[in-house]
């Protein structure tokens, strides 16, 4: 399967190569050029599987250039007892309508734990398979979350290093302390003054930096990401929508072919996209629910089509969705509008700070999601209810 860029100019890639790389060459995300799809025969059969089991199967759809043993055995390591003692995603019942995909049982506590446990594996064996003899330097902004789960998954990966940057005042107390006590001869932790799309802001200008990058390859360094810029860290977030459903049915609280609602707190689109990936291949997922806080940039776009990161930042008691530019929403208008309007839409993000879509790729958007958000008021008051009925969920561990 090849992978191309979302702004276009012909760039093609395996997906060992888009994974060391990371960031097209023009700045665009890696895309498959086709998505796979899973029949009800595929999924039933996911529903006998255990969870690397599973996480193969759908990962050897995309990474083609990876054989399905390879996958399996890195799966079965990174799903293993070791980092998920209690298994790696449990389905849990708030009410009868409402179930909850508990993402949160590895060893940093976050959901991305699902995605950095293997992508580590994913590209040690992206650099064999491109024949790669330089050190890999990767580049990680965090709102919380996602740095202490990468340093987790990379600490003593030999042939790479990892440098994270989160905001000083913009991540909560437990996921500073996990940071900056993180073991590894390999990793490095460094607080910046701003904000998450500061930090995501100066990564993407070093990647982009060629004169610097050439003084790195000239030392044997290049530059990679664990954002979810990067599709090996997507790829792995779609597994476990495929899953969920799959055990829903398995448990009798849907039949196969019956469609249920997702919804994903969300900052930087890429949890709720994977999401969006599993229904376009064949999971039977209707509506697709963006969930934001008071940083409320994503709503607003799909209620209007415009999108305008030039407002008020608000620090929130959800960290981790404290974004203004959703990166990988430039992954689903790639696939809505094409490869040439996604690149003057990012050219207009950039140079105006907002754009606004087509009337048809704002119809596309209607067919699949809503956008809400919630005020801090109410975020307490939903876990206190939430906990009054016997379950205690955390914004900033729990995506449902």
């Amino acid at each position: 399967m090849n992978y191309v860029s979302t702004r276009g100019k012909n760039e093609k890639v395996f997906a060992a190569q888009a994974i060391k790389q990371g960031l097209a060459g023009n700045g665009g995300l890696f895309m498959p050029e086709e998505l796979p799809s899973l029949s009800f025969d595929d999924l039933s059969a996911v529903c006998g599987m255990s969870y690397p089991e599973a996480a193969a199967k759908i990962l050897s759809m995309f990474l083609t250039d990876y054989t399905y043993d390879e996958l399996l055995s890195d799966c079965e390591i990174a799903y293993g007892s070791a980092g998920f003692p209690d298994g790696a995603v449990n389905v849990a019942a708030l009410d009868e309508r409402i179930k909850i995909l508990e993402l949160w049982h590895g060893p940093t506590c976050a959901f991305k734990d699902m995605a950095l446990q293997i992508m580590p594996r994913l590209l040690s064996r992206a650099l064999t398979k491109t024949d790669e003899k330089r050190e890999a330097l990767i580049l990680v902004a965090t709102s919380g979350d996602t740095g202490k789960a990468a340093l987790e998954g990379y600490k003593n990966v030999p042939g790479i290093k990892i440098e994270v940057f989160y905001p000083e005042t913009g991540v909560s107390k437990i996921q500073k302390k996990q940071m900056a006590t993180q073991d590894g001869d390999n990793v490095r932790v460094c607080a910046i003054k701003g904000n998450f799309d500061d930090a995501q802001s100066g990564v993407k200008k070093i990647f982009s930096d060629s004169e610097f990058c050439e003084k790195l390859n000239e030392k044997g360094v290049f530059l990679s990401s664990a954002n979810s810029i990067n599709w090996g860290r997507l790829a792995p977030q779609i597994v476990y929508y495929v899953y969920g459903y799959c055990q829903m049915v398995k448990r009798g609280d849907i039949h196969m072919g019956d469609k249920i609602d997702v919804c994903v707190p969300t900052g930087n689109f890429g949890n709720i996209f994977a999401a969006f990936i599993a229904k376009k291949m064949g999971v039977p997922i209707d509506r697709l629910i963006c969930a934001s806080n008071s940083n409320n940039v994503l709503t607003d776009f799909l209620s209007t089509g415009t999108y305008n990161r030039l407002r008020e930042f608000h620090p929130t008691i959800s960290p981790s969705m404290d974004i203004l530019i959703s990166s990988n929403l430039e992954r689903l208008l790639y696939l809505m509008a094409g490869c040439e309007a996604t690149a003057e839409y990012m050219r207009e993000l950039n140079e105006k700070g907002s754009y606004t879509v087509s009337e048809s790729v704002k119809e596309k958007l209607d067919e699949h999601f809503k956008g809400y958000f919630c005020s801090e008021e109410n975020t307490k008051k939903t876990i206190k209810e939430a906990f009054a009925q016997g379950y205690l969920c955390d914004l900033s561990l729990i995506h449902i």
